[in-house]
């Protein structure tokens, strides 16, 4: 291709790779040039996806599956041969829900377990009294944001479209949402956690990696035409993106990446708050307390960065149980196409590893089996399917 490539993007952390593929000259170091787009809403960078005027997008992997399925929108079959994130969101809860929160509590504050059914006991209380519902932020309705919400939820018996107010916020929108009442929590990737708990209005509740031990967050997502169209230029991304990743995932090159994220064209937050989330040590509270995971963003350790299909199949399991998509073979089959192992390790020229790692570790439910969908959804009291 002569002409630049057009790649979106929101400021979030988990565009990492591929902010660090163009600035640190991985891409053009595989002959592309590239003009990286930040947008603010999800909404926006799918369109533009669809309609031609990107080339590539960070984007939920949700909306990759919805997309290729005509879910909420025109049907774009895409393609996601790069997976730019596992894991990296967080719940963040306002002082005055955390305190209600962990005044009900019995048990660990860190068992998601626990604190559902605390917020099972908080929402009791507040219908009891006649107050409005809690409203939580998320930041699509085909977002793992918006799935992990619910499965936190559900496994205490709160209905999230009955017992709480779901609402859509584009990510940087968050904190001040949170700051002035109109949200009283919020699921989003880093560093919107971290720049609320240092604002003193908001107290991080779960690592998403709490809830799933595993879960695929974001992809690098091209139009299906485009990909057959171009194999060459996705397989030079993918190679730069892992380059890129791989360099993020060096100790000694924390300080450098956090730099070249926190420009204000690219996230536009403090270093030091995208440090920590490359680290995976987190201030979690107000007063000061942090707190360490190892699992909490994956961006390129742990075959982080090669698609999973199985991952796209719980994705789609989701859309189900809450009602956005109807269960049928066909769409389990489009949903798993949409990830791209096979041109990943094209790229990479290797072959496939012998062991996937494990999908999910789901803090409630039975192992995911996404040959049994239907006896996923069946395991659960709450949802919105029908067989």
């Amino acid at each position: 291709m002569t002409a630049p490539l057009r790649i979106g993007f929101i400021p979030l952390v988990d565009a990492a790779a591929l902010i660090v593929a163009v600035d640190k000259g991985f891409t053009a170091a595989e002959g592309l040039e590239v003009e990286l787009v930040r947008e603010v809403s999800w909404s926006n960078v799918r369109d533009k996806l669809n309609i031609g005027l990107f080339d590539a997008a960070h984007l939920l992997a949700p909306v990759a599956i919805a997309s290729s399925l005509g879910l909420g929108h025109v049907k774009v079959p895409i393609a996601a041969p790069f997976n730019l994130g596992i894991n990296g969101n967080a719940i963040t809860v306002s002082p005055a829900l955390h305190a209600a929160l962990m005044e009900e509590i019995d048990g660990d504050r860190f068992d998601p377990l626990a604190t559902a059914k605390a917020l099972a006991k908080v929402v009791a209380k507040r219908r009891k009294a006649g107050a409005d519902p809690l409203t939580f932020g998320m930041t699509f309705p085909f977002s793992t944001h918006n799935y992990q919400l619910r499965f936190w939820m559900a496994a205490a018996g709160v209905d999230p479209d009955e017992d709480v107010r779901l609402v859509v916020l584009p990510p940087p929108y968050m904190v001040d949402s949170l700051k002035s009442g109109h949200v009283d929590a919020f699921c989003v990737g880093a560093p919107w956690n971290s720049i609320a708990v240092d604002l003193g209005i908001g107290h991080i509740l779960h690592f998403v990696s709490d809830i799933l031990a595993r879960a695929a967050e974001k992809v690098l997502a091209v139009r299906q035409v485009w990909a057959d169209k171009h194999p060459d230029v996705v397989a030079s991304l993918v190679r730069a993106a892992v380059k890129a990743a791989e360099f993020i995932e060096h100790p000694e090159n924390r300080i450098e990446a956090a730099r070249i994220l926190a420009q204000p064209e690219r996230i536009g937050v403090d270093a030091e708050v995208i440090q920590r989330t490359l680290t995976g040590r987190l201030k979690i509270s107000p007063d000061g307390t942090f707190r360490e995971s190892g699992r909490y963003l994956l961006v390129g350790r742990e075959e982080a960065g090669r698609p999973d299909p199985v991952q796209a199949a719980w994705l789609y399991a989701q859309m189900v149980r809450w009602g956005q998509a109807a269960l049928s073979p066909d769409g389990v089959k489009t949903a798993m196409a949409v990830f791209r192992p096979d041109l990943y390790d094209a790229a990479l020229g290797r072959r496939p590893p012998q062991e996937a790692p494990a999908a999910f570790g789901a803090f409630a439910g039975p192992v995911f089996d996404a040959n049994n969908i239907l006896g996923h959804l069946e395991a659960f009291e709450v949802g919105r399917w029908k067989a």
